[in-house]
């Protein structure tokens, strides 16, 4: 699909690129990781391209200025925002709240709040912050980001333009990235269905971008899982994209485990509310407190999909185990091959196999790849 901004928005590189091009460039780009990894004869699976217009999650900066609001991505490689008032890149339901949310940003940045600077009580208005975007089976889901009290106005303002937006279901607010999110409004809980279950979405939760992508992932999960059954540890876990559907089959016992509390209390209530009483959930920082060679003991498989950073320290635990206590099968997920590498070479270099790897391209015309690989016990 053709876009105006193709050429100075930086958030498609190669939509330009005709179609068999693109796809030669990440596969080639894949191939290309395999010289850094410490095991010859490694096949790569049928690679699975996501179409266009299928992000359902997106970060949005805005500016106000002179009584007037840009919404969109930055121009490439620069600071400088380019505005756009639809993006090919989204499903259609998030371009279609852009408008009402420019209305909603316009209308909070036009009116001042209050703050105290000593004694004094000032004026400021608002003039940059983020919005954040999600999809769900209900509705968008929009967190606002900026840096400035939520006081009655802009909670009035939040609340009567969200009411006149069907396609909104919930806005909150933080002021910064790593603070929570205040719900203002919600109209209806947020959802995803994964597997056969419906999902709740706390605000600003993590999502795999695309929904086509997450089926493509899981997936794979499962076709490299085959006919391995029983205790399954997914770590990194998230929402539990994995979790729920490794727990479809009733024999296998799934430990679920991450770090972060917000997911997890919206992954236990889903859990519950589905009555699903073959995974546990427990929190935990896995790059400070990976589950060590005695936890790791009993386990059949082991799933993982670390954020960029990747799970090196969790790699070195399995690749320490004795054989015999190993887990027959790990399958790494991936959003950064360049730290997959990393991962990949500790678990050969304790003994592990890396039998096949898979691009999903859910970074459509980016330089980002996902992938998923197979490593066996040798």
């Amino acid at each position: 699909m053709s876009c105006a901004a193709a050429e100075i928005c930086g958030g498609c590189l190669y939509r330009g690129e005709a179609e068999e091009d693109y796809h030669r460039r990440k596969q080639q780009a894949l191939a290309g990781l395999l010289p850094r990894i410490n095991q010859s004869g490694i096949h790569l699976g049928t690679p699975v391209f996501i179409p266009d217009g299928t992000r359902r999650r997106a970060s949005l900066a805005f500016r106000f200025k002179k009584g007037c609001l840009t919404l969109g991505f930055n121009r490439r490689q620069s600071s400088e925002l380019v505005d756009l008032p639809c993006c090919p890149l989204l499903t259609p339901g998030l371009n279609a709240v852009l408008l009402p949310l420019r209305r909603l940003l316009q209308d909070i940045c036009a009116a001042p709040y209050t703050f105290k600077q000593g004694k004094k009580l000032l004026s400021q208005k608002i003039t940059a912050g983020d919005v954040w975007l999600t999809e769900t089976a209900a509705g968008v889901d929009v967190v606002l980001e900026y840096d400035a009290p939520l006081g009655l106005e802009h909670r009035m303002i939040i609340f009567e333009r969200a009411s006149a937006a069907p396609e909104i279901v919930r806005v909150s607010h933080r002021r910064k990235a790593d603070a929570p999110s205040e719900p203002v409004i919600e109209k209806t809980r947020p959802y995803i269905a994964i597997g056969n279950y419906p999902v709740y979405i706390p605000a600003g939760t993590f999502l795999q971008p695309s929904k086509e992508g997450e089926q493509a992932l899981t997936a794979l999960v499962q076709k490299y899982l085959g006919n391995t059954r029983g205790k399954i540890a997914d770590l990194f876990c998230g929402v539990g994209t994995f979790s729920y559907v490794l727990a479809a089959d009733r024999t296998n016992k799934i430990t679920a485990v991450d770090s972060s509390v917000p997911l997890l209390e919206g992954f236990k209530e889903s859990v519950n509310r589905n009555q699903i009483s073959n995974i546990r959930i427990l929190t935990r920082n896995l790059f400070k407190y990976p589950l060590d060679i005695k936890e790791l003991a009993g386990f059949d498989a082991v799933v993982f999909d670390p954020p960029r950073a990747g799970a090196s320290a969790q790699a070195a635990q399995l690749a320490a185990m004795d054989n015999a206590d190993k887990p027959s099968k790990i399958i790494a997920v991936s959003c950064n091959p360049h730290s997959f590498v990393t991962d990949a070479n500790i678990l050969i270099g304790g003994g592990y196999h890396l039998e096949e790897m898979t691009l999903v391209d859910q970074f459509v015309y980016s330089d980002h790849s996902e992938l998923v690989a197979l490593f066996t016990k040798g």
